[in-house]
Order: C-alpha cells, then structure tokens, then sequence
C-alpha cells in the first residue's frame, strides 16, 4: 500500500473566467499527488475525480499492488472536480457565490484548471495518460478533444462523450428526488435536506447496477446481507454530502458534449479507449460505442454484472484487471525518452 506516501494540495486559480463568461472568485482546485515529476517530464499521470467522489476515492487505482501505476514510476496527480467539496464548491466558497450562488462549471472548465495546475506546478508538463471513472473519464475525453496536443493517450472508464437524454432524465429523476424536501428551501437550507438526500440515494441506487446485479444477489459478493442493507449504505453516504454540491456536479454533467460539431471531423489525439460497462444502464455500452468511432478512439466493453459500478477504482477485481491492463496498453504505448 502507498496510502502514507500521498500529498495533498491546493492551488490557487484567482478569479477563474469559466466557459460561461462567469468568473468564479479565488477559484482553488484541490489535488492529491503521488510520486515526483522526472527530470524529462514524461511520467505525469491524471485522474480526475467522478461524481460525487474524493480524492482518495481514486487512490486504489494507484495503491491496488496489480496497478501499473503505484511502485513510484509515475508521478499521480489526483484533481478534484469542481462541486464536489475539496476544490470550489457550493459548500466551501463564500458569498455572494455560496451554496446555490455557485455558478455552473463545466467538463471544459474543469480541465482548463488542471491544464493551470500543470502549468503553474509541473512546468507545463504533458500528461502520459489521463484516465477517469464516470465524470472523470468525460474529463479524459474533454483532454483528447479539446487539447489533443497537451495528452498523450486517454482512457474513459464507463463514460460517453456526451450526456444522452436518457442519461438527462435520470439525473434530473435524483434531482427532483432531493429538491421536493421541503427543507431544501431553493438550496437556501440551514440544516442539510435528509429526506432528500436519503431519497435522492435511494432512487440513484437503482441506477447505478444493472438488473442482473439484484436479481442474481450480487450485492452480497459486496458484504451486504440484502437489499435493504445496501441502500442504507447508499443512504449513509449521501447524508455525509452537501446537497448544492451534489446538484452543482449534476448539472455540469448534464451540460457534457465532447462530440465533434456536425459536419466536423474529430481532432487528431494519441490512443484512446472508451470502456463501458455491458450493463450499464446511463453510460451504455451501446452509446460509448458510437462515440468511439465519431472519437476515431477503440471501445473495449467491460463484460460483467454489476452495472456502472464496474469500473469504479477499487470495487471489483475481475473488472480492475481489466482496466489496469488498458492502461498499462496506452502507458507503453506512450513510452518516450
């Protein structure tokens, strides 16, 4: 385990423009950090945080003894995505852009901040692999399409290049599941809405396995004794999260389309692959496979059970062995002196 070898950082972004024309005041993004930066500057490795996680909630793909990336080769540098609590967010920024004062931030601005980060910290230093679960691997794809020159190869785990409709409306199925509290009062609340989050997890449960995860009891190679044990897990969880927060990562998901324009070819890049659950009920196989090919990118579809969560770092270690062996492809594909 490398748990004692991480760092934890913040860097100051200033009054931060996003891609809306807004400017977010004293901006911070927060980062965690394995490993040094080499003297050539050919061993960074970005991975973006997914909805709703932490930091540390990407370490696994580091500190797993299986990872390509742990044993030091690499430097790892974990950002935090803007709205989930650790960079600027509802929660922790002050007025008058507190709670849901917070402007809309984007899959764009969350990537032009960490191209700051490595500007201002890692001398400008280009990525080997960017790789990320969820919103975090829309982040990867928003570095191949958008700065194709500043990313060596990308790995999107259980993501799509835009948010589809069915996608949209289940989010905003959690979303009105949270803001019918009545004590989430237009996010203006003094005490957090727990009716809310407790449904607005309850209903995301659902979605995030796949029918075959709670119809073949899969939930018990988990370490739950049943159904009703794993939505109180779900439930414990997002009442230890900030409601604006989570609306704010929602709608910055929502607002994704890493597609080309109609009529456009898509930008030249390194490697890529998307990796898409086979079950995955928002972020489907189906989807991330048209996307591939508008993206010129491969598509590598995870076979298993257990829906969306598949891919999460640290879950499940059939579908980890998968996820590590793509990027280990991409890492030595990349290879430069």
């Amino acid at each position: 385990m490398n748990i004692e070898y991480w760092q934890e950082h913040d860097h100051e972004l200033g009054d931060f423009t996003l891609q809306s024309g807004v400017v977010l005041r004293s901006a911070r993004l927060h980062y965690h950090q394995f490993g040094a930066l080499n003297a050539p500057k050919n061993n960074l490795v970005l991975l973006p945080t997914y909805y709703g996680g932490t930091g540390a909630s990407n370490r696994p793909w580091v500190d797993d003894p299986t990872s390509p990336l742990g044993g030091g080769d690499y430097c790892v540098i974990i950002p935090c995505l803007f709205g989930a609590g650790e960079s600027s967010s509802p929660s922790n920024t002050p007025p008058p852009q507190a709670g849901p004062d917070f402007p809309l931030t984007s899959i764009a601005d969350n990537v032009t901040a960490q191209q700051a980060l490595l500007a201002a910290r890692f001398g400008g230093a280009t990525p080997r692999l960017v790789m990320g679960w969820s919103m975090g691997g829309l982040q990867a794809l928003q570095w191949a399409q958008a700065y194709p020159a500043a990313a060596d190869s990308v790995l999107a785990v259980c993501a799509t290049a835009k948010c589809y409709p069915h996608n949209r409306v289940f989010l905003e199925g959690v979303a009105a599941a949270l803001t019918a509290d009545p004590a989430f009062a237009e996010g203006r609340y003094h005490v957090p809405p727990a009716r809310g989050l407790s449904a607005f997890a309850t209903v995301y449960a659902g979605w995030a396995y796949s029918q075959a995860f709670f119809r073949d009891e899969l939930y018990r190679t988990l370490g739950f004794a049943s159904i009703e044990d794993l939505l109180q897990y779900w439930v414990e969880d997002h009442l230890s999260q900030d409601a604006n927060d989570l609306l704010l990562q929602l709608r910055t998901w929502q607002s994704a389309n890493l597609l080309p324009a109609a009529g456009e070819k898509a930008r030249s890049h390194g490697p890529g692959i998307l990796m898409p659950s086979s079950t995955d009920l928002y972020f489907t196989a189906e989807d991330a496979t048209r996307d591939a090919a508008s993206l010129g990118m491969e598509c590598r579809v995870i076979e298993s059970r257990f829906g969306h969560v598949a891919g999460g770092p640290g879950r499940l270690p059939e579908e980890t062995r998968c996820i590590f062996a793509a990027a280990s492809e991409l890492l030595a594909a990349t290879a430069r002196a």
